[in-house]
């Protein structure tokens, strides 16, 4: 039987341990990959697929990829879910004696990318691990490329399970139940996995979480028997770290407990609605809340404002120690201006220090570094009168680091190359041993021309180089015209076409001395430049102290200077529930339009006699904008920002739900109507008086009494401090709904302004007091271009369905023109107004009517009146 070749052995006992994973594995100046693996990566990245012989009786199916463009296929790979394993050459080939030795450096997944390329800068890349136990899950997640590591827990994960998951928007999940974290989710991720139940043993998970912080118990670290389950994930999260990135991760030097009960948990609807991170229309960033506030300088200050928006504060007064020192930027515009521009010469420092910890900081990165920090000194200079407690806080949390600095500035030659094999990374003077070596390096070129001039003048060959190549060293090179001229000293080295190559005694020695300091040369500054970056790994937990400073301060000034360029005011936070808004905008929306042309609308709401606004209007008249703008201006108010309003009193807000437009969810098997109750029922069941709800259209998906029925149902819940008092701006066509004022208490009308002008209808966009008549349907259909027979036969219907018997009976046979006339059958849900015709006729404005508005109005009329 054939046996494989040596090499072909060692690539399948490296791929039976990752059996999970594409094997990238290292031959020379390329990743080959074999086999089934060859297959996918030739089908995946569109590579040519080969064959190697191997030993065996057909040849292995080969493709490649040159390592130095391995970055560009990983990210493909893991783009589309697979997990990829680097595996190295561990030895010089050239000194190796026999096979090289080839091991598994690393394993990239979508939760532990590093690479910038591969990342969004402004943006977290969380790998989450989850612990179910009992009633609880544990939650522990990581950015490998920042080294932020937090540890949560939650009780009844069936129910909020999938609102964390989408806080935390993570690239990739463990778990030690697969089945029972799909059930919670409702639905497949697609980069999740169950890894061993042994590593979320709480015991095993003790011993990974105290060997990597060097700890003898977990107290340090906040992990008391509260959260076991917490203690779990994170220990098993630190055991899949350590299985796949191969090394010790210095740059995860803490693990924070995040607290829920420190901010406001945002379901995934809400999230989408309010389009916080990223619009509805085509999912990018622009058109979101983001996109408008964020103004950072840096990387790190935006993924911090991106955290800000996604977990608003309920404490009052963490609000206000936030809004302290938004306000002291937003009043100095020059300071603010000019330490906006002293952060853009900061780069990204946390994904700095993970390149350290990987061993994979090259010069220019350690000269980004050195920029970042010479830009600390003259920041804290500039806060030296800092007066609100945050500024304070961040100016004195700034380290100037000065010794690492110096190091830095006295080691890195400006123009390193990205290479740190190739020399040219150290600067001249810093170490004499070096100095030494460059100089008989610089003297042997000069060395290599004298004699190149000589050995012309000896010959008479003018036209005589001397080289140099990899393979053959230095070399003469004389070109074929002039072979006899060769003197019998030149030793042939090579023959080509149009030349021959020679080499001498004398060449030879020259060469020894030149190879033999580049060599040295080259091998004394890796040796010097990895001292370098040890010294930048003793100073992590240092420089991660004021890349957070830093990146507070960043996160700040973009709040600051949105308030500046905005004109937004500060809010007011009560605590009464009082939630008084003076002209406020939409703060996305306003963006988009000329100046001026947003119409800015009051809202006055209490825990009193104002918790319920039924806000009635036509379609396309901005009932949704403005709705979405109350609870945006909610929302910014809890992340510490101004608000784009005149006047702000903001409550103290535990929660925003938001209700707004339905699809079918066909992955789950739900229809539009199912996906909206399903909403609804969440809505009912957590919101509370402190809660702020944004209803959209309740019950459209059903017939009209049914959704009449559960729409009215929905406000009386609402409305009902013992059951829930949520302060709620509840759009809808059902027009009954505004009966509902003056009977239920805490229930307002307000809607929309219309101006008629002839066939037309001007949106005035303004909020008023009382309830709508009229949804103007039939005028928005014409706007969308429906047929103009179906817009007269459709006036025609609506004259009659507006007098006729809500059922389907009479409502088919007066379309028909057939309908009896019956008493008393017009359902009601308070007194009918019986001089309703007369009221009509006293107040109606005959000479504003076109011909065809008082054909219909007169169709009208006379319907009605067969019905008295």
């Amino acid at each position: 039987m054939a046996s494989v070749t040596p090499m072909m052995q060692q690539y399948l006992d490296t791929k039976a341990e990752y059996k999970d994973c594409i094997l990238f594995f290292r031959l020379g100046d390329f990743y080959e990959m074999f086999f089934d693996d060859a297959r996918t990566a030739s089908r995946e990245l569109e590579l040519t697929l080969t064959g190697k012989d191997c030993g065996l009786s057909e040849r292995a199916p080969m493709c490649g990829v040159p390592y130095h463009a391995v970055d560009t296929y990983v990210e493909k790979l893991i783009e589309r879910g697979y997990k990829v394993a680097i595996c190295e050459q561990m030895e010089d080939p050239a000194l190796a004696k026999g096979l090289v030795k080839r091991a598994v450096t690393r394993i990239i997944t979508p939760g532990t990318v590093i690479e910038p390329a591969m990342l969004d800068e402004k943006a977290n890349n969380f790998l989450l691990s989850i612990c179910f136990v009992a009633d609880r899950a544990g939650l522990a997640f990581a950015d490998v490329s920042t080294g932020e590591f937090y540890v949560h827990e939650i009780t009844q994960p069936e129910t909020t399970l999938s609102d964390e998951v989408a806080r935390i928007s993570p690239m990739e999940i463990i778990c030690n139940d697969q089945v029972k974290l799909r059930a919670c989710l409702q639905r497949e991720m697609q980069n999740a996995s169950e890894q061993p139940s042994a590593w979320f043993q709480l015991a095993n998970a003790t011993e990974a979480l105290c060997r990597h912080f060097a700890l003898n118990d977990l107290s340090p670290l906040g992990l008391s028997d509260e959260y076991k389950a917490g203690a779990s994930a994170a220990g098993a999260l630190m055991r899949y770290l350590s299985e796949t990135q191969k090394n010790a991760l210095e740059h995860m030097t803490s693990l924070r407990i995040y607290q829920g009960s420190e901010t406001m948990l945002l379901d995934r609807n809400t999230r989408r609605n309010l389009e916080l991170t990223e619009s509805i229309r085509g999912r990018s960033r622009k058109g979101s809340l983001l996109w408008l506030l964020d103004k950072t300088s840096t990387a790190m200050g935006g993924r911090l404002l991106r955290s800000w928006i996604e977990q608003p504060l309920v404490d009052e007064a963490k609000i206000n120690r936030r809004l302290d020192a938004v306000g002291e930027f937003a009043q100095e515009h020059v300071l603010t201006m000019t330490l906006a521009e002293e952060l853009q010469g900061v780069y990204d420092i946390e994904r700095l220090l993970s390149k350290v910890a990987y061993k994979s900081m090259n010069a220019r990165d350690c000269l980004s570094l050195c920029a970042s920090l010479q830009k600390v000194p003259k920041i804290r200079e500039l806060l030296r009168e800092a007066k609100s407690q945050a500024v304070e806080e961040i100016r004195d949390s700034l380290d100037t680091l000065p010794e690492l600095t110096d190091l830095l500035t006295r080691a890195i030659h400006p123009d390193a190359p990205i290479l740190i094999t190739e020399g040219g990374i150290i600067r001249d003077g810093y170490s004499q041993m070096l100095d030494e070596y460059r100089a008989a390096s610089t003297s042997g070129k000069q060395w290599i021309l004298e004699l190149e001039q000589k050995e012309r003048e000896e010959t008479g060959i003018r036209n005589l180089r001397i080289q140099y190549n990899r393979v053959f060293g230095y070399y003469i090179e004389v070109s074929k015209s002039y072979y006899e001229m060769v003197p019998a000293r030149y030793i042939r080295k090579q023959t080509l076409a149009n030349c021959e190559r020679y080499m001498t005694p004398e060449l030879k020695e020259i060469e020894q001395k030149i190879v033999g300091a580049q060599e040295q040369s080259t091998r004394l500054e890796l040796q010097l430049f990895t001292e370098v970056r040890e010294k930048i790994a003793e100073q992590i937990a240092r420089i991660q102290k004021t890349a957070m400073a830093l990146k507070s301060l960043d996160a700040l000034l973009s709040l600051a200077k949105s308030a500046i360029e905005y004109h937004y005011v500060r809010p007011e936070m009560t605590q009464d529930g009082t939630l008084d808004i003076v002209e406020g905008r939409h703060p996305v929306v306003e963006q988009t339009m000329s100046e001026g042309g947003f119409v800015p609308n009051d809202t006055h709401m209490n825990a009193d006699d104002c918790r319920m606004c039924i806000i009635t209007g036509p379609n396309m008249a901005g009932k949704s904008t403005y709705m979405r703008q109350v609870a945006l201006i909610a929302l910014m108010a809890h992340i510490g920002s101004f608000v784009p309003a005149k006047e702000a009193k903001i409550p103290v807000t535990d929660r925003i739900f938001t209700r707004v437009g339905a699809s079918d969810d066909l992955a789950s098997g739900q229809s539009t109507f199912m996906v909206e109750m399903s909403e609804t029922a969440y809505i009912l069941r957590n919101a509370t008086a402190k809660s702020l709800v944004i209803l959209d259209e309740i019950g459209r998906g059903t017939s009209t009494f049914d959704g009449l029925a559960i729409a009215w149902a929905v406000v009386e819940y609402l409305c009902d401090k013992q059951k829930s008092g949520a302060k709620t701006l509840f759009a809808t066509h059902y027009h009954e709904l505004s009966e509902l004022e003056g009977h239920i208490d805490g229930v307002q009308n307000y809607c929309i302004s219309v101006k008629e002008h002839g066939e037309d209808v001007i949106f005035l966009r303004k909020i008023i007091r009382g309830g709508a008549d009229k949804s103007f349907g039939i005028h928005v259909a014409r706007l969308a271009g429906v047929p103009h027979p179906v817009l007269v036969r459709a006036h025609e219907i609506q004259a009659r369905l507006e007098v006729s018997d809500i059922n389907q009976h009479g409502i088919g046979q007066n379309i028909l023109g057939d309908a009896e006339k019956r008493k008393d059958e017009q359902v009601n849900l308070f007194d009918y107004r019986k001089t309703e015709i007369i009221n009509e006729l006293q107040t109606l404005d005959v000479m504003a009517l076109t011909p065809m508005d008082a054909i219909n109005k007169l169709f009208l009329l006379r319907e009605k009146a067969r019905k008295l």
